[in-house]
């Protein structure tokens, strides 16, 4: 891995200081949700809750989450774009996920096509150049035109725009979303701010291999590219798989309408990583024994890192749009690991400067204990330590990561935590956990805490 430079991530810093002081001023009039209850604590989240999709699992709770902000890792997306992923899935709410999916199957692709080959290892060690080159792109169609002709080029698609991956095949540098809740428990869209992270110095320039020599025959002869979906479709993130199941099948439709790749249609299948390892794994091996070269997924990290073994060993290329614990940047994945989604040490920063700039000295920290949770919640303790709030000043809870939990457990799981924060008198509360936030957020109010 290699060091993000140190003036970068504070330049980002700063902007996003700059960006929340100037929130809701873009123009003279106020948003239907601009209201901001005053409250003695305020709530933070990050991108497992910040969702519209969240929102609904506290329909009997109207304005709990009034105020609620937090980051999620996006780019501003066009309404061409959003309205192309919707004609895939017209009832989406959400598109959190959605750029980084559509990224993750077009990279594939043109590393395939720039390979010349379906061979999921000769792919492997394509994927981190089709990002890195000299000239940019920013089409599938242009890309592929590009990649057939063994031109230069370098992919900037939805999510991959200011720079491409690392020497490890993740993010050198991504955008993140500082997201508001309004009073309709829905994120305030007018209040939505985009800031940058990261160190565009780390991008990988090492060239490629050139693709091996042809040896002649029918090209159509070679296996088509074959992808396998493994997103969560239940479990506690299947609140988040729409956005990205429909954008990888976007990218598969764009990818055949523009010719496909080695002269074949791409193909798909799908499956659900259940937000469970057990699950997990069981779809992978699936998807392993049906041919499949290339895997987008799985959307947690923890789910991730369970697969990864398997996956290496079976000489599959794995692309998470979505799992993005620092411990997957180390994982030994054989090479055939990447990720479009950043890493969470950006993410941290950005959700430790967001509480340090609202003014908070005592915070609490509610956290799943997995790779996702437990990591993100270490990494803002410590930002937060070194912006200047004392060890203990900060209180770090964690509980039992689930992929599924009952309603009914929620008052067991969560109240002797919210009375032990409750007595512990924090200002501000980060809650770091997908749709079981839910529960914890009403054990909070049940406990009598003023959110």
């Amino acid at each position: 891995m290699r060091a993000r430079s140190a003036t970068a991530i504070g330049a980002a810093i700063t902007a996003i200081g700059v960006l929340l002081a100037a929130s809701g001023c873009a123009s003279g009039t106020k948003s239907d949700e601009d209201a901001v209850p005053t409250a003695d604590i305020r709530l933070y989240g990050t991108d497992g809750n910040m969702a519209n999709s969240f929102g609904d699992a506290l329909k009997d709770s109207p304005a709990v989450l009034n105020g609620m902000k937090g980051t999620t890792p996006l780019t501003p997306l066009s309404d061409d774009f959003k309205r192309r992923v919707k004609s895939v899935d017209p009832t989406l709410t959400d598109f959190n996920y959605s750029g980084e999916s559509y990224d993750a199957v077009v990279i594939a692709a043109l590393a395939a096509e720039t390979g010349k080959s379906s061979d999921p290892a000769v792919i492997a060690k394509q994927i981190v150049g089709v990002t890195t080159g000299d000239n940019t792109c920013d089409t599938v169609a242009a890309c592929l035109t590009a990649a057939k002709s063994g031109k230069d080029f370098k992919y900037r698609g939805i999510s991959m725009r200011s720079s491409g991956f690392t020497s490890v095949g993740e993010p050198s540098a991504a955008m993140y979303g500082v997201l508001n809740f309004g009073t309709s428990n829905k994120i305030d869209d007018a209040k939505t701010e985009f800031v940058g992270a990261g160190d565009q110095q780390s991008e990988d320039k090492t060239a490629p291999p050139a693709p091996a020599p042809s040896t002649g025959g029918n090209k159509n002869q070679k296996p088509p590219l074959k992808y396998g979906l493994l997103l969560p479709k239940t479990g506690a993130l299947a609140f988040q798989g729409p956005p990205m199941f429909a954008a990888a099948k976007l990218a598969i439709k764009e990818i055949n309408e523009a010719g496909g790749v080695l002269g074949q249609p791409v193909q798909v299948v799908e499956g659900d990583d259940g937000t469970n390892p057990e699950v997990a794994k069981a779809a992978a091996a699936q998807f392993i024994a049906q041919g499949v070269g290339v895997i987008i997924g799985a959307g947690a990290s923890g789910v991730s890192a369970a697969v990864i073994p398997a996956i290496a060993q079976a000489g599959r290329i794995m692309i998470s749009p979505s799992a993005t614990s620092d411990a997957l940047t180390k994982v030994d994945d054989k090479g055939f690991f990447f990720r479009t989604s950043p890493p969470d040490n950006l993410q941290a920063k950005a959700v430790a400067d967001i509480i340090m700039r609202d003014g908070h000295t005592k915070v609490a920290i509610i956290a799943r204990d997995d790779n996702y949770g437990s990591g993100l919640a270490e990494g803002v303790q410590k930002d937060l330590q070194s912006a200047g709030i004392r060890p203990e000043n900060i209180l770090v809870k964690k509980y039992e990561a689930k992929d599924k939990y009952d309603k009914t457990e929620g008052p067991k799981l969560f109240d002797p935590i919210a009375g032990e924060i409750k007595g512990f008198g924090a200002t501000g509360i980060l809650v770091v956990g997908f749709d079981e936030s839910a529960m914890a957020i009403k054990s909070l109010v049940t406990s009598g805490v003023k959110v």
